[in-house]
């Protein structure tokens, strides 16, 4: 029986990531000629200005974190640099999802170029293929859940990078899509005092299993009892005390379903006890104008938890989006065109910081 769990929600990852293989040059570059791939990723990722298509908004340093016993484990990442930094830097951590990597995440999703203009660094971490065969972070194993495993690793190589770097510790944020979402909200939760806030696009629930096979069954279908998942966790961990959050989601996507981005809300106003949230009004977006003169074909809802005017939860849901990044790069694996999830993010983020 698991063994048949396993290969359906493995089946599953791939037949989203078919959906979205638009283009057939774009499956030859990632499968076929990967290292040229990845230079070329490379170059878009780390792009030009809007204004001087000539001149770089940044450069790209590539790099190995070591771990395990006796350092003889490593994990690859990439992190961007602009060109004009701040002193210190804030510092946006990206974890790719299933069948991606650094490059051609960074490229799908343009996050380098809107990290550029507010000076900010950004770092992607890549989940290193003898660790998974999908390159998936393993957001649904026990260890990892208790603050060990991948995101121990990761915890470890943003340390790195900091101190290698002029990044501000109070202004470090963590992203992902899918499984790497996933991972990015364990790391917020079991390092409260390293991350300043997150953004969650198209994430699974926290807590609800331990095991892959578990893991398509909340990817389907939510956790029987989100709630107790993080009171559990608060209890283990008292000192996590706030932790802002933005969650971003497709209404059909069909790999993460939107029960999941239901009940995170629903975790996160948990996550918050100790503040006294408002819930706003719902807040309606239209977007996807077909011509100059048509109206806008498709809508996308902000649902706000607030303290004061200040945003602590935010959760957007957008119209005819799948399992995608929105607003990225089309052409790329897991990216459609939409609101500009990045640049939500970003403006979301800013706002926090971790004191």
């Amino acid at each position: 029986m698991l063994k048949k769990l396993k290969r359906l929600w493995f089946a599953e990852m791939k037949k989203a990531a078919s959906a979205q293989r638009k283009r057939v040059d774009t499956i030859l570059k990632v499968f076929r000629t990967k290292s040229s791939a990845t230079t070329k990723a490379e170059r878009r990722s780390a792009a030009t200005t809007s204004s001087d298509a000539s001149k770089p908004i940044g450069a790209w340093v590539s790099g190995h974190h070591r771990h395990g016993p006796g350092l003889t484990q490593r994990i690859h990442y990439r992190l961007f640099l602009p060109c004009r930094p701040e002193a210190p830097m804030p510092l946006v951590v990206m974890l790719h999802g299933c069948h991606q990597n650094a490059a051609e995440f960074a490229q799908g999703t343009d996050m380098n170029m809107h990290a550029a203009k507010r000076g900010g660094a950004v770092l992607y971490p890549e989940q290193p293929l003898r660790a998974h065969p999908q390159r998936c972070w393993k957001w649904y194993d026990k260890t990892t859940q208790k603050g060990g495993g991948d995101v121990a690793t990761l915890a470890a190589l943003i340390e790195d990078v900091v101190s290698s770097h002029a990044i501000d510790r109070q202004r470090i944020y963590v992203c992902g899509i899918s499984a790497g979402a996933a991972m990015a909200h364990i790391l917020a939760l079991t390092h409260p005092l390293l991350v300043a806030a997150v953004g969650l696009h198209s994430s699974p629930v926290f807590g609800a299993c331990n095991s892959a096979a578990g893991a398509y069954r909340v990817m389907q279908h939510g956790s029987r009892h989100p709630g107790g998942a993080m009171d559990e966790l608060l209890v283990r961990l008292p000192r996590i005390q706030t932790m802002p959050a933005i969650l971003i989601g497709g209404d059909i996507d069909k790999t993460v379903r939107p029960v999941n981005q239901r009940q995170l809300v629903e975790q996160f106003v948990s996550l918050n006890r100790t503040l006294a949230l408002t819930v706003m009004p719902t807040k309606e977006r239209r977007f996807g104008r077909a011509s100059r003169n048509a109206p806008m074909q498709r809508r996308f809802t902000i649902n706000d938890h607030t303290i004061g005017r200040k945003v602590m939860i935010r959760s957007v849901m957008i119209e005819g989006l799948g399992h995608a990044w929105s607003g990225g790069d089309d052409a790329m694996s897991f990216n459609e065109r939409g609101p500009d999830a990045s640049r939500m993010m970003l403006n979301f983020l800013e706002r926090h910081r971790r004191y």
